[in-house]
Formats: structure tokens, C-alpha cells, sequence
């Protein structure tokens, strides 16, 4: 995996193997940026923005962000082995001073520790997880968002979230086995 743009531009960082984990393939995150830098339907930049990546993993969406100029990246992971992955990748670039590391289940997260606003989220569950929707309910309610801000879910191409009276979605875009959502808290 490597990171496509900005200060880190060329650089590789580390990944799991392993079926618990689905890493975010280059070309599905070099055009989820495309759309956040060039979509009119956007108007949150990455720049100086604080980021919340849910179900990090190892963190490559985040870890671009920063190399894009993000001011912090708060990611939130549940399993250990891809935190190792993601420290390491952290250490690496030297850039610990950026990120914030939680590692639970999202959903205590959300209730109990995170109390700051962000202009980008980033929303990766596992395919199979259809909870993720109570987690929007959960940043909504707390008012976690800048009237700025973007959530970007990642899914599997076939399923079909319900996010009536939850999100506004702008722009839906397919790639090979992955659908790619853009909204708004509504």
C-alpha cells in the first residue's frame, strides 16, 4: 500500500493479511480524494480539517489525510493486531503528533470518550455490519460534526444502508466490489 499524494507522496506503509481486516485498495481512496478535492457537491477540504476514522484498521485513509495537510486524524479501532500495523505506520512517517489512537469497539467510543467536532468522517465496518447505522445515529445526536463536514462510508456494492432521516447523501459511486457513500448529517 502506498500513499498517493502530499508530503508522504510515494511512501509505502504496512498492511495486515488477514480475512478480519479489508484494507481500502489504492485506486478506491486515490478517487474517494479525486471526489473531496474536485466535487462541487463538496464543500469540506482536507486541509486543517480534523478527521474521524472509523474502523481504522491500519489506518490508510487517515494516514493520507495527514499527508495531505489534515490537522489531526482521531482513528478508532477495535482490533489490536491492525493497531500494531497502524502505530507502525505512524512511527514510521513520524507523524504520531497528528493522530489520536482509541482502540474499542466504536459504538463505547462514541458514547463515552469522543466530545469534539470534526469535518471529515471516514466510516470502514466490516461489510457484514449493518450496526454501523446506530453509530451515525450516535455522532448525530452528540452533534460530533462542524456544519462543514463530510462522512464518507464505505460499503459493499450490493447492500443497501438505509440512511433516511439520518444522512443526506450526495454522491454514490461504485468501484469494482466496493460503493463508496458521500453525505451529510441531515
Amino acid at each position: 500500500m502506498r500513499i498517493i499524494s502530499g508530503l508522504f507522496k510515494g511512501k509505502l506503509i504496512n498492511y495486515l493479511k488477514n480475512t478480519n481486516t479489508r484494507p481500502l485498495k489504492d485506486s478506491v481512496k486515490e478517487n474517494i480524494f479525486n471526489i473531496l478535492h474536485h466535487s462541487k457537491l463538496i464543500n469540506t477540504k482536507i486541509e486543517h480539517s480534523n478527521i474521524l476514522d472509523l474502523y481504522s484498521g491500519i489506518g490508510s485513509f487517515g494516514i493520507e489525510c495527514i499527508s495531505r495537510g489534515a490537522n489531526k486524524v482521531t482513528f478508532v479501532e477495535q482490533d489490536n493486531r491492525a493497531l500494531d500495523v497502524l502505530k507502525k505506520n505512524l512511527v514510521k512517517l513520524s507523524i504520531l503528533d497528528k493522530a489520536e489512537i482509541i482502540n474499542g469497539k466504536v459504538k463505547n467510543i462514541l458514547e463515552n470518550y469522543l466530545k469534539k467536532k470534526y469535518n471529515i468522517f471516514f466510516i470502514d465496518p466490516p461489510f457484514a455490519d449493518s450496526t454501523f447505522i446506530n453509530n451515525l445515529n450516535l455522532i448525530k445526536k452528540k452533534k460530533l460534526y462542524f456544519s462543514n463536514h463530510i462522512v464518507i462510508i464505505h460499503r459493499e456494492r450490493g447492500i443497501n444502508d438505509d440512511f433516511k432521516n439520518l444522512l443526506k447523501v450526495t454522491n454514490e459511486k461504485k468501484y469494482g466490489r466496493s460503493k463508496i457513500i458521500f453525505g451529510l448529517f441531515s
